[in-house]
């Protein structure tokens, strides 16, 4: 059987009693990174005097392996008790997860998911926008075109969207935002759960004016629903309808889909 279990994002009092039981439980545990987890093992250890399985074994799956790994996967693997544990959070949000998923699936084995902590809910709820038809977008692309068209598709979702950006990028988020739409309001929470938590609330150029340079830490940003967008606005049936080149029926699209643009213009080409 295969467990998929959240752990805290920050404040070890988050994890559950049956996150512990599981990770206590475990076989065989599946680790985004097999440090982290064991650091998380020997605190519940010390703290909540918790005693765990003897001989368990700890394997790396993570984004950069987890392909390899699944193809090599015999059902009979899970005959064992097998836990996958991200470093923070609830695995399959912006972390593996969803592969392994996938594969018990195809291959009818038993897996149960936990309940747990999660910065993206956490956020939402704590940036107090009415809006509660929410989307989350996850980390934008670093640069270039692929970001700002994804950047386009965030803030004209119709949604309350939730964004996840690094402390090297935010500064250029906010004033990309700042170009791009200086009167939506936005939510940053920092280091959620953590001793140096904090919110901030405003534009993106009051929100640069709060932070004054200090972009350390993790950081998850919740976008204020656009307005609604009329009827009349351009759809991408309208952009099909044009007798103009694919590739140009491709940038158009992106511009108001925020999809990439070699993607789409591969989805044209075998519509």
């Amino acid at each position: 059987m295969l467990s998929l279990v959240p752990t805290p994002i920050g404040n070890i009092g988050d994890i559950s009693l049956r996150a512990i039981e599981a990770l206590r439980d475990a076989d065989i545990l599946l680790c985004e990174d097999t440090r982290v987890t064991k650091k998380l093992i020997h605190i519940l250890k010390e703290r909540y005097e918790t005693s765990f399985k003897e001989n368990q074994r700890f394997i790396p799956l993570h984004s950069h392996n987890e392909k390899d790994f699944i193809n090599g996967l015999e059902p009979s693997f899970f005959n064992e008790n097998i836990v996958y544990a991200s470093d923070a959070g609830m695995p399959g949000i912006s972390d593996p997860g969803q592969a392994l998923v996938k594969y018990c699936q195809e291959n009818e084995v038993e897996y149960d998911v936990l309940p747990g902590a999660n910065a993206l809910l956490t956020a939402f709820v704590a940036s107090g926008f009415i809006e509660t038809k929410m989307l989350f977008w996850g980390f934008l692309p670093h640069k270039g075109q692929d970001r700002a068209a994804s950047l386009q598709g965030a803030l004209n979702s119709g949604f309350t969207t939730i964004v996840y950006e690094s402390p090297h990028r935010l500064e250029k988020f906010l004033k990309e935002l700042s170009i791009e739409e200086s009167s939506r309001k936005i939510f940053l929470a920092k280091e959620l759960t953590k001793k140096f938590q904090n919110y901030y609330f405003g534009t993106a150029d009051e929100c640069l004016l709060k932070l004054n340079s200090n972009f350390r830490g993790e950081w998850v940003v919740v976008i204020e629903a656009g307005a609604i967008h009329n009827s009349s606005a351009i759809s991408q049936n309208d952009i099909l309808e044009l007798d103009i080149p694919k590739k140009t029926q491709a940038k158009l699209i992106c511009k108001i889909t925020g999809e990439n643009t070699k993607a789409c213009y591969q989805r044209l080409l075998e519509i």
